[in-house]
């Protein structure tokens, strides 16, 4: 690759100004996102699911942990703590959960070793808005065929990320995305030009073909899922990175546009009207720029940490203001659906999860996304969730710790 002309070079600069203002006037400083909370104002610490799967999900943050530096600090609000503190943390909750005890010994456990802060989310009442994601399947093939013609592309060729810390610290965390035009480093293609004007055709490879531009579409909104192959074999495709341009949710367009009445939004109401409307889908789905590229794992799905996610127990939140993995307690509802999965009602719930994700759509300190995994629950569950609640991050006392 050719060295960048100074008019590249003015460009790249020109990004990294934008793409740092837009951030400042939006972002929510990391030691506001969170304030402790005292010991009376403590939440119940009730668990719907009993303690299952949480000491397994626990174990994936703990193996995370124990990757990186020993000495990395996650903020908490205006508190900072290191990896090896997290880690302590969390082994200490796993081994006094091995014998599930009761919501009163678990909370006074914590009331004598854990510090407690609580989200600033949104409003007066500090609430977050927690919808749901899964891990759907679909059905495709290696080779396109027959009705296997939309392809699941992995990360093109011509895919630039410029990493934006080097040149200030002002841009610390800030990346832009784009592809080298000549000796000019700009945006990335867009959806409509990836998928109507077939723009990657020559850099991106296909890791498989699908029946459904709209089975794509949502694939690239869960980040994860399995294709099972007409070959007889399953692969598991993960999210590896986007295009860079900003996510634009398709839902609030057809509100907008009064074609779905916003009290019966979902993600099952949003398919049946793009497969009424064949004439309006590929517009509609145009409007959201943001396209997904993937890789495929042996297993999964796994989450930003590159950790197996767990149903039920693994959260995405914005990871630029919440320390990412940490152990969480929410509260918010969940719906019981019949046979049919028909949605009965909507109960309240509460339960410990641990950050190990991060989304699109996850912004600032009122959004988190609650990872169902698959099936018909976790796929109505995930589609219908938009309720609000509360949220907490736990971790352990400095003076309950041993020196990092």
């Amino acid at each position: 690759m050719k060295h960048p002309s100074s008019k590249c070079l003015f460009c790249v600069l020109l990004l990294m100004i934008m793409t740092a203002m837009m951030a400042a006037g939006c972002a929510v400083p990391k030691d506001r996102a969170l304030y402790r909370i005292s010991s009376f104002r403590y939440p119940s610490f009730g668990d719907d699911m009993r303690y299952d799967g949480l000491a397994h999900c626990i174990r994936q943050s703990i193996d995370y942990l124990q990757r990186v530096p020993s000495d990395r600090q996650y903020r908490f609000g205006s508190d900072s703590y290191s990896a090896a503190h997290m880690t302590q943390s969390l082994e200490l909750f796993l081994a006094f959960i091995q014998n599930r005890p009761s919501e009163e010994e678990l909370r006074n456990f914590i009331k004598d070793n854990f510090l407690v802060y609580r989200s600033i989310g949104k409003g007066w009442k500090k609430e977050v808005l927690f919808t749901g994601y899964y891990e759907p399947s679909l059905k495709g093939s290696i080779k396109k065929h027959d009705n296997y013609e939309i392809p699941v592309l992995a990360r093109p060729d011509d895919l630039i990320k410029v990493d934006l810390s080097p040149f200030s610290d002002k841009y610390k965390g800030e990346t832009i995305t784009g592809r080298l035009s000549g000796k000019t480093l700009v945006p990335y293609y867009d959806r409509k030009e990836i998928e109507q004007d077939n723009a990657l055709a020559e850099t991106a490879p296909v890791l498989a073909w699908v029946e459904e531009t709209i089975d794509l579409f949502f694939l690239q909104i869960q980040g994860s899922g399995r294709i099972f192959l007409d070959n007889g074999t399953v692969i598991n495709v993960h999210y590896d990175t986007h295009n860079g341009r900003p996510y634009r949710a398709i839902g609030r367009l057809l509100i907008d546009e009064g074609k779905i009445p916003e009290s019966e939004m979902s993600m099952q109401k949003i398919r049946s009207f793009l497969d009424e409307h064949p004439e309006e889908a590929q517009d509609i789905l145009n409007y959201n720029p943001s396209y997904v590229f993937f890789k495929i794992e042996e297993d999964g799905p796994l989450g930003a940490l590159e950790v197996k996610l767990t149903p039920g127990r693994s959260i995405a939140i914005d990871r630029k203001i919440f320390p990412l993995p940490a152990l969480a307690f929410i509260e918010t509802e969940k719906p019981l659906i019949d046979g049919a999965g028909d949605i009965i009602r909507w109960e309240k719930f509460s339960r410990f999860v641990l950050s190990q994700d991060t989304g699109g759509a996850i912004r600032g300190p009122a959004r988190s996304d609650l990872f169902w995994g698959n099936g018909m629950y976790a796929e109505v569950a995930a589609g219908h969730m938009q309720h609000r609640g509360n949220l907490y991050l736990l971790v352990l006392k400095p003076e309950k710790g041993s020196q990092d």
